[in-house]
């Protein structure tokens, strides 16, 4: 099979199948009352002239169906994105971080975090800040596990010694024992959902994220680094700008065994709740099995992971507790969340195996599947 981009008969049918029945493959619907927020991770999101008319077309598609739209893997060159924007036009608009992942001029896994959002339904607030873990808290965390720094650290000066001293080859960066630093920092802007005549905004801070991809060890304690930022945060709720929060991001966590890997990572977020006190409900739908789904969602395309998430950690009353995941989906209206797998639709517009397929759409239109929450707004 070809391994090239789409036909533009190709993306014909592809367009078609997806307007006959949109619901059919997880496809966001916007409905009166309610406001779609959710998570695409994009991949490699760069020059505007590493993708085809017919694929920023479908790309422009699928984000225009968010009011906010959290997208990773935003590169440096921002043409690609800017592309998007142009072809959803005025309705939308979009901030983004500066490149993190590596200081500038050096080589790392960089990358810029972006927003997109509906000037109508969605308000940016004043707050914008990169999170991270300040140099009081790095020295605290490197003088309370200095030994175990120590042990790692020693060896690796003295093989970078040994390499400036002669030819030999530069040795690998250790992994450090404690979580020091995030690998890409993560971006948190302020917004208020302003909604509809009859209901009443709501606002919250956005975090959108992109956590490591390397050893399990390391991502856990990257996530619970971030969970421990979010949850103090929320706890001081009389000197945040928003009070509520939302994690929307690809925070690669595994699920090599849902099972066990469930328990554990509901385990230390049932700690997260706990510790956040009564007043914050804390939720991740996307580790729930949906009413209508036979199991949990998968949110790469290969659909044997769930990396990507929505986490809520709200004060305000009437949005999605944890509690309220089995009833998703039961009001039109929403509560409701889900996944569009478009690897499903281009198999059933063109008729090819999944395998056929991948090599075709998973760098041209991503290795990652968009994923959404429909949030009915209070009424006023």
């Amino acid at each position: 099979m070809p391994t090239n981009s789409f036909t533009v008969a190709e993306w014909d049918k592809i367009n078609a199948t997806l307007e006959k029945d949109p619901v059919k493959f997880g496809f966001s619907q916007r409905i009166y009352g309610s406001a779609v927020v959710g998570s695409f991770n994009i991949r490699k999101l760069g020059n505007a002239r590493g993708r085809n008319a017919h694929t920023w077309k479908f790309l422009a598609r699928v984000c225009g169906q968010y009011d906010l739209l959290a997208v990773q893997e935003v590169l440096d060159d921002l043409s690609g994105l800017r592309r998007i924007m142009h072809l959803l036009g005025p309705d939308f608009g979009m901030i983004v971080s500066d490149r993190t992942g590596a200081f500038p001029g050096g080589r790392g896994l960089a990358e810029r975090l972006a927003f997109i959002f509906r000037w109508s339904i969605v308000c940016r607030g004043e707050v914008v800040s990169d999170i991270s873990y300040d140099r009081t808290k790095v020295l605290e965390t490197i003088a309370e596990n200095f030994d175990d720094i120590k042990a790692v650290m020693q060896p690796y000066s003295e093989q970078l010694a040994r390499f400036e001293a002669g030819p030999r080859r530069k040795p690998k960066l250790p992994t450090m024992p404690v979580f020091l630093s995030f690998i890409r920092q993560p971006f948190c802007v302020s917004f208020k959902i302003v909604g509809f005549p009859g209901t009443r905004p709501y606002s919250f801070m956005a975090v959108n994220a992109h956590l490591m991809y390397g050893k399990m060890r390391d991502r856990r304690k990257e996530f619970d680094a971030l969970m421990d930022w979010i949850r103090g945060r929320v706890k001081q709720v009389s000197k945040t700008y928003y009070p509520n929060f939302m994690l929307l991001g690809d925070l690669n966590l595994d699920f090599d065994n849902p099972r066990t890997d469930r328990e554990r990572i509901e385990a230390h977020l049932k700690t997260c709740d706990d510790e956040a006190g009564d007043e914050v409900s804390v939720n991740f739908p996307f580790l729930e099995t949906h009413p209508g789904n036979a199991g949990p969602f998968r949110t790469n395309a290969r659909e044997s992971q769930t990396f990507d998430h929505i986490g809520l950690f709200f004060r305000e009353r009437g949005l999605p507790m944890h509690v309220d995941n089995k009833n998703m989906g039961k009001n039109e209206i929403g509560p409701d969340y889900g996944v569009f797998n478009f690897v499903n639709l281009f198999q059933d517009a063109l008729g090819q195996t999944r395998e056929d397929l991948y090599p075709r759409f998973e760098n041209k239109v991503s290795d990652h599947l968009p994923l959404w929450l429909r949030l009915p707004l209070p009424k006023d």
